[in-house]
């Protein structure tokens, strides 16, 4: 009687197997569909700031609504993508300076994008990051010098923002690219003897340091991002004195170079700082810190010191640039060039806000949209 009752259950019983296997199925296939989707994920989030999603909140905010005006007007442009950068040690009108600088607007177009498509939800803007950034990062070979890719910081931070939505071409891409880039930068560092020496303790470590940090952290590549906090501590070492000035302003007696040797490593601190790393008051062997370096510079920012540039620089270079009449290589600094810097440090300690508000009333319209508010 038993085995009957059990031939007469066996058609249910199976069907019941069956679905429940289907069921199974589906389970996984959706976990391994949303696998690689989680991987791609940027991780660092560098923009803090929410997507709004009414048009009311875009339009009340008069930065978002410039930026979201801006990026629009350049919806239809070509990519600008160019096998190689190169402005270093040129002046405009030499080499390929002038095609260099139109093509990196395409940099910082793709960060406004990626800002736009937060702020707004339009599709149209993040197809156009996809668009330039596919463009790019298939067609840009990695030269490491850093002072050429700097404004590299662009792409990474529309990666960081739009990779989870890119199509898998895109992304996949974008990662070989960042992975090439900051593993580049890495190996060329730690191939140079120590204690380092020239480019490698000035400003462009900073510009390398920036990039490695950078990609390592919206890469969330664990041996990326020890190797970003390793360099970044030897590097403030190497370029901070104990007394918060740099090596910089011994070399070309410019706070010109202060400034872009501080901006990229503070751009460097608020990526980590998105992993609850706070490099800010880390310090170098010898006791240095950025924090000291930015505290070094805040009284000619709030100009209560003021200073003649490039007066005794040892740099030929800095000559060449007065004498053909660019702006900035004579004369008193004008603290307005730091208003960016600090505005970006007002993000890692409220401290610095007074400095950065009197200098700007407004943050640049990205960061005011990527990172709307200061620290405490």
């Amino acid at each position: 009687m038993v085995r009957k009752v059990r031939l007469m259950q066996g058609p249910a019983e199976a069907t019941r197997i069956r679905r429940q296997r289907q069921a199974c199925a589906w389970l996984i296939a959706g976990a391994m569909a949303w696998l690689p989707l989680r991987h791609a994920q940027a991780a660092m989030n560098f923009c803090a700031a929410p997507a709004w999603q009414t048009s009311e909140r875009t339009n009340a905010d008069p930065g978002v609504k410039a930026l979201v005006s801006n990026v629009q007007a350049h919806l239809n442009d070509p990519p600008h993508a160019q096998a190689k950068l190169h402005t270093e040690g040129t002046l405009p009108h030499e080499g390929i300076y002038d095609q260099s600088v139109e093509a990196e607007k395409d940099l910082a177009l793709l960060r406004d994008a990626a800002l736009a498509w937060r702020a707004t939800s339009d599709d149209r803007y993040l197809k156009l990051v996809d668009r330039l950034l596919y463009a790019w990062v298939t067609t840009y070979q990695p030269s490491f010098n850093p002072i050429d890719e700097t404004h590299f910081e662009g792409l990474i931070l529309a990666y960081d923002m739009t990779a989870s939505a890119l199509p898998v071409k895109t992304r996949n891409a974008s990662m070989a690219f960042l992975t090439k880039l900051a593993n580049g930068y890495i190996g060329q560092i730690d191939e140079q003897p120590r204690p380092l020496k020239g480019n490698y303790r000035n400003n462009w470590q900073s510009h390398r340091i920036k990039l490695i940090a950078m990609a390592a952290f919206t890469l969330d590549n664990r041996k990326m991002i020890n190797a970003a906090q390793r360099l970044f501590v030897e590097h403030i070492g190497d370029n901070i004195e104990p007394d918060g000035s740099t090596i910089d302003f011994a070399e070309r007696d410019a706070l010109h170079y202060v400034t872009y040797d501080l901006q990229p490593l503070v751009t460097a601190a608020l990526a980590a700082r998105r992993h609850n790393r706070n490099w800010l008051p880390e310090k170098g062997a010898n006791g240095a810190s950025l924090q000291a370096a930015l505290n070094w510079l805040a009284p000619y920012a709030s100009g209560n010191k003021t200073h003649e540039e490039f007066v005794h620089s040892s740099v030929a270079f800095d000559a060449k640039r007065r004498e053909a009449g660019l702006p900035g290589y004579s004369g008193q600094w004008d603290p307005k060039n730091a208003a960016e810097l600090f505005h970006l440090a007002a993000r890692l300690d409220g401290r610095y806000t007074p400095i950065a508000l009197q200098l700007a009333a407004t943050p640049p319209a990205w960061l005011a949209v990527c990172l709307p508010m200061t620290a405490r």
